[in-house]
Formats: structure tokens, C-alpha cells, sequence
């Protein structure tokens, strides 16, 4: 509604000619409703108007959001891509570098996730970054825990196994459910789930937390991609576009 608001008055001021020779205060009453009068009859001849004003708005205010993401990615783009805390998957020499803030509780993280890796896997030369952002509460975070912890005692390949277990695992990671999993990932259950209390583990959380402050994040899956940033679910077919774009700059 208020961008119908915004788009009708700035239609009523263009009706009411230049800028300087217009001052609704100025205006007496009878004067204020016929002019009101005016722009009402106007609308209702050519409704399409609206729509069209709306458009231009949205337009204008998603370019700026493009310019806004864009000079915040690179304020932050050693966090972002050079941060030795966050898996490394893909081809690690790709060409184009794609980001993901992932919540393994996450539904529409769920729903990317296997479209994500076949992105990865048909494509070939794109350089995968993950970086673990609960923000749905204890369960969230405790996922996350235990997929540093992985990642810090046994390294990369079973991070990525952990995060597959997780990403798909249909209860809740409670501590028997996460200690069965260590045990399939060949770990010893008793040191992950210590790690998962640790410092260490702790760091990377409130790094990766503080990172999506400075991007305005609040929602998962989060994507960085070059220099722009798509916030939430985008099916397969959009993100090889974006990824095409992106090598075409």
C-alpha cells in the first residue's frame, strides 16, 4: 500500500506541474479538493498508471539495494572469501566464487540444497564457500557446533559429511542423535561433542554472525555471488543464470 501512496502523490505533483510554481499549503480549501478532485479522476481513467509508477519504484529502489550489496561485499570481501574458518568446496580454482549462509534447520535451506550441489557439480569451475549461520535457535545451533567441531578435528571431508547428515536429518541433533553420527563419520563422539562446547567452535559462530550483520542478513539461505547478493531460495535454473552473468562482467 504504500508504495501505491508514494507512486499517487508523486503522479498528483506531476500533474500539478514544475516543483517551483506548486505549494499545496498555499492552496485554499476549495482549491486542495479540487485538486484532489482532479488527480482522483485522473487515476480512475487511466489506472495503468499506477502500476506503471510502482514499477519504475521498485526499479529504482532495487538498483539501489544492488549498489547497497555490492559496496558492502566489498568492504567485507576478505571474510567473505578468504576466511580459512569456512569450507572450501567446488573447484577451488573456479572461476566464479559463490558463498552460502547456511542454517542446516532451515527448510528453504533443505529445499537448495541438493539444486546447490548439482549447480556445483554440472558447472565445474565454481569455488563454494560455506559459511554456518544458525539463527533458529538451539537445535540451529547446535548443528552448527557440531560441524565446526567435525571440521576442526577431522577436516574438510568430514565437515562435508557432517553437513550432509545434517542438512538431512529429520529429528532434532540431540546429544545421542549427534554421538551416533560422530560414530558414523569414524570420530570419537566424546571429543566432538567437548569441541562442539569450545572456544574454538564458539568463534567461528559469532564471526560468521557478526559477517552477516555488516551484510544485512537475516534469513537463510543467503547467497554472495560476485558482487551481488540473493537473499533466499532461487530454483536451479535462476542460479545458473546469475552464475553466467557473473562470468560475463
Amino acid at each position: 500500500m504504500t508504495r501505491y501512496l508514494a507512486a499517487t502523490l508523486a503522479m498528483g505533483l506531476a500533474l500539478a506541474g514544475p516543483a517551483h510554481s506548486f505549494d499545496l499549503n498555499a492552496m485554499s480549501d476549495a482549491e486542495r479538493e479540487a485538486f484532489r478532485a482532479e488527480i482522483r479522476a485522473y487515476l480512475l481513467e487511466n489506472p495503468e498508471v499506477i502500476m506503471e509508477a510502482v514499477a519504475v519504484l521498485e526499479q529504482r529502489e532495487a538498483a539501489q539495494q544492488a549498489q547497497s550489496d555490492a559496496s558492502m561485499i566489498a568492504a567485507n570481501s576478505d571474510a567473505l572469501f578468504n576466511d580459512p574458518n569456512s569450507w572450501v568446496g567446488g573447484n577451488p580454482e573456479g572461476d566464479v566464487t559463490l558463498v552460502e549462509f547456511v542454517d542446516y534447520r532451515c527448510g528453504y535451506c533443505r529445499k537448495a540444497h541438493d539444486e546447490v550441489a548439482e549447480l556445483i557439480k554440472s558447472d565445474g569451475n565454481i569455488r563454494f564457500i560455506v559459511k554456518d549461520f544458525p539463527i533458529l535457535g538451539e537445535a540451529s545451533t547446535d548443528s552448527a557446533k557440531f560441524a565446526i567441531a567435525v571440521r576442526q578435528i577431522a577436516g574438510d571431508d568430514a565437515y562435508h559429511a557432517a553437513g550432509e547428515a545434517l542438512i538431512r536429518l529429520k529429528g532434532n541433533p540431540e546429544e545421542p542423535v549427534l554421538r551416533r553420527l560422530a560414530g558414523t563419520l569414524g570420530l570419537d563422539a566424546d571429543e566432538v561433542i567437548e569441541r562442539m562446547d569450545s572456544d574454538e567452535v564458539a568463534v567461528v559462530i559469532a564471526a560468521n554472525h557478526a559477517l552477516g550483520q555488516q551484510l544485512s542478513i537475516n534469513g537463510t539461505p543467503t547467497f554472495v555471488l560476485g558482487d551481488q547478493m540473493l537473499r533466499g531460495y532461487l530454483p536451479l535454473a535462476g542460479m545458473r543464470r546469475l552464475v553466467e552473468e557473473t562470468r560475463a562482467e
